[in-house]
Order: structure tokens, then C-alpha cells, then sequence
């Protein structure tokens, strides 16, 4: 029963981590292997604009299969990449970019995880400052006397 249940959840990741690789269907595929390999190459780093996180190369959306024929048909036409990548920014915008050129309108996106980390590591560096600060305080308490240790004694006993 659990050798089963074993081979079952195998096939079960096999079949779902391949899942992928079904959006591409044989009648896309171009006959020349080189020309075929720059399309998946190009098709990575576009962005399907039905799913929005996926490329459409992974994508199972008309419009990435239209895409994805988009980008064959230009290949096929002697576009280098970077024409095929300028006239899809062209036509869609840069939005159609998995990975967003560097401008000034995306700069954002490429500078704020850099502040979010400058910004954990000042606030982790402070509250690191703060704690020494307060340990000595705390260490620095003189023991109980002779008379103090009595009373205690005395309290706690009442």
C-alpha cells in the first residue's frame, strides 16, 4: 500500500514539473533545430499577457501561442533577437518583459530590493546596538547584601 502511494506521488511531480513543457505544441516547432532553440531562448523571457507570471513559453493562453508563433515567424525572417524582443516591446509594450529593461520609469523595480535590504540591515544593526547597550545595565547589578538577603528571607517566609 505504500509503495503506491510512493509511485503515485512520483508520477504525480513527474507529470506536474513536465507540465510546462506541454504548452509548446509540435506544430509550433520549427524544423530547424538552431532557429527552434533562440525561439525557446526568446519565448523565457517574454511574458505571457493572459497568466502575467508566466512565460509564454509555459503557457497554455491563445495569446502565448500566438506569441510564441510571433516570435518563430520574425525568427524565420532573419530578425535577430534583439528586433524580434524591440518589435514585441514595440507592438505590446515593456510590460510583455518577464525581466524589465533598466529606464527610469522601471528603476524602482531594480533599486528597492537593494533598500529593502540596506533597510533590514540598518534596522538589524540598530536593535543589535541597543541590546549591548542594555546588557551591561543589566549585568552590572550589584549582588544582595548580608541585611538585604535577611529581608528577602523574611518576605518570602510571610
Amino acid at each position: 500500500m505504500l509503495r503506491k502511494l510512493l509511485i503515485a506521488l512520483v508520477a504525480a511531480l513527474a507529470l506536474g514539473a513536465a507540465a510546462p513543457a506541454f504548452a509548446v505544441q509540435p506544430d509550433e516547432v520549427l524544423p530547424d533545430q538552431k532557429l527552434e532553440q533562440r525561439a525557446r531562448d526568446l519565448s523565457q523571457h517574454l511574458r505571457c499577457l493572459v497568466c502575467q507570471n508566466q512565460s509564454i513559453d509555459d503557457s497554455d493562453a491563445g495569446l502565448a501561442k500566438d506569441l510564441r508563433l510571433l516570435v518563430r515567424e520574425r525568427l524565420k525572417q532573419g530578425d535577430s533577437d534583439t528586433q524580434v524582443i524591440d518589435y514585441l516591446v514595440a507592438r505590446y509594450g515593456e510590460f510583455v518583459l518577464l525581466r524589465p529593461r533598466l529606464s527610469w520609469h522601471t528603476v524602482v523595480l531594480w533599486v528597492a530590493p537593494a533598500l529593502v535590504l540596506l533597510a533590514g540591515a540598518v534596522g538589524l544593526v540598530t536593535a543589535l546596538r541597543r541590546r549591548r547597550d542594555l546588557a551591561p545595565a543589566t549585568a552590572a547589578t550589584p549582588p544582595l547584601s548580608d541585611e538585604e538577603k535577611r529581608k528577602l528571607a523574611e518576605l518570602t517566609k510571610g
